[in-house]
């Protein structure tokens, strides 16, 4: 009976065991929880506030479609005035984009808080908050394939990447580009990625072809159709942007107006200076993990691939694949256990100046100048001042326009579309570069004709000097604009005022 006893009284302490065990393995699970929820917490901080800096220190402009296809076609939506490009007329962009702006815009005209200061960061903003939830998605996607160390160590890569930080915040199609493919990666089935199956994505023939059909094919059609649905709307006719965008560039060589590269550009320096000081630490990492990421380095290389079969190239163009070589570049880190730091110490330094450089300094001056050019808005309104009309003799989309002064001054620049067959056709830029002289002689053949104020490139001074003189033109502002001029752009910008 005693023997039964202490039997049975082991076997209730070993029941009370297991159920303690059970106990703390479900506190364990909600300790781990709790620590990544901070963790996210303090990783979603620590990127909003790096990417609300990194907004605030890019004041230099990159490209024209910074502004021309985003911003001032926002402005146009909402404001009824703004300068649509030749693009908009030919039906080859889309109106889905600068809507997001668009409504941004609407909400501050209805507060009536429609300032041309919060016209000009607040969708700059609106791009570093969705930055910074692309990069915090872009690190727990990391930390779900690799161990914390390398997590930790590819997130740097990417948060010190000197072209992330000049690209990222800017109203480029192609920054939001970037920021949609973080977010897609977070959720692709990446071997050993614990937010998806990819053994089932990646093996079976079937289950590829019900993804296509039941997913793919759907998502694709709906975003064709709503994006249609959209553009018709602003177009005020039936309008299919994707076919006439391919068309017009690539069937019809419309893109080789704007310049073409050889063939190899990509791979001897487009993509060299997108990656900047983390290239040796790229190769190194692919080599590492070749195997395990191959799909990502396929990705990379096939972009590359096929821009490179494009005339014309831009370094933007494949900076949505950066993010693919950040995980190679962390992986490369992540194995220099002994000369850790002093490469992180080195990647840091060497990315952060050309980001100062580039965001604060190089080409700087063509935003400046619309700061000038906002102050003649309260001419505008003074009845007892000649009314400011504004020609610029720059190439054309050197400046952004109305999105940065919010008012309808009259402003004039050269006009450049391209050669669509089009009866009559002439580039504008192109004859007042052929003879400037005679360009202004014959289109302002008298002085009541004149515009009252110039804004040029200190390179085009002498060209045009005498008329300057002689209609009496007054340099009232000089503007720095780069320390690298080039052909037709020059190191300063001159405002002259006819007086």
């Amino acid at each position: 009976m005693e023997n039964l006893r202490s039997r049975l009284s082991f076997g209730k302490k070993a029941d009370d065991v297991k159920l303690r065990k059970r106990n703390s393995r479900l506190y364990s699970k909600e300790d781990e929880s709790l620590e990544n929820g901070a963790l996210g917490v303090r990783v979603l901080v620590f990127s909003v506030v790096f990417r609300l800096v990194n907004c605030l220190l890019v004041r230099t402009s990159f490209v024209p479609d910074e502004y021309w296809q985003s911003l001032e076609v926002s402005h146009r939506m909402v404001f009824n005035y703004g300068y649509l490009t030749w693009e908009w007329k030919a039906g080859i962009r889309g109106f889905v984009y600068p809507l997001f702006y668009a409504c941004l815009y609407k909400i501050l005209l209805f507060l009536n808080h429609d300032s041309v200061h919060l016209l000009i960061w607040l969708p700059r903003i609106a791009q570093a908050l969705l930055a910074a939830f692309a990069d915090t998605k872009f690190f727990f996607l990391i930390r779900s394939l690799e161990n914390h160390d390398t997590a930790r160590w590819t997130f740097f890569c990417h948060m010190v990447s000197w072209f992330s930080w000049f690209c990222c915040t800017r109203t480029l199609t192609n920054s939001t580009e970037t920021i949609l493919t973080c977010l897609a990666l977070y959720y692709f089935p990446l071997p050993g990625s614990k937010t998806h199956s990819s053994k089932k994505y990646l093996a079976l023939e079937e289950h590829k072809l019900r993804l296509v059909t039941h997913n793919y094919i759907p998502i694709g059609t709906l975003a064709l159709v709503i994006s249609a649905l959209i553009d018709c709307v602003f177009y005020k006719k039936w309008t299919l942007v994707q076919f006439n965008f391919l068309k017009l560039n690539i069937f019809h060589g419309v893109a080789d107006f704007y310049g073409s590269h050889p063939w190899h550009w990509y791979f001897s320096q487009g993509f060299a200076v997108v990656i900047g000081p983390h290239l040796p630490f790229f190769l190194h990492g692919s080599i590492l993990a070749f195997r395990k990421y191959k799909i990502l380095l396929a990705a990379v290389v096939w972009t590359i691939v096929v821009y490179s079969f494009l005339p014309h190239k831009e370094f933007r163009f494949i900076y949505p694949v950066l993010p693919f070589c950040m995980v190679f570049c962390g992986t490369s880190l992540a194995h220099l256990t002994a000369r850790r730091r002093s490469a992180a110490a080195f990647l840091l330094v060497a990315n952060l100046i050309p980001a100062l450089y580039t965001g604060l300094v190089h080409q700087r001056g063509t935003l400046d100048v619309m700061i000038h050019i906002q102050k003649l808005c309260d001419v505008k309104g003074n009845s007892t001042q000649p009314q400011p009309d504004v020609l610029f003799l720059m190439p054309c989309h050197s400046t952004p326009f109305y999105s940065h002064i919010h008012c309808p001054l009259k402003m004039r620049f050269l006009e450049c579309p391209p050669d669509l067959g089009e009866e009559g056709y002439f580039d504008e830029s192109d004859r007042f570069y052929e003879d400037p002289l005679l360009w202004l002689r014959t289109s302002f053949p008298y002085k009541s004709s004149l515009p009252t104020h110039l804004v040029l490139f200190n390179v085009l001074e002498k060209e045009i000097f005498a008329f300057l003189q002689r209609n009496e033109f007054v340099r009232t502002a000089e503007i720095f604009h780069t320390h690298f001029p080039e052909g037709k752009v020059g190191g300063s910008i001159f405002i002259y005022e006819r007086h």
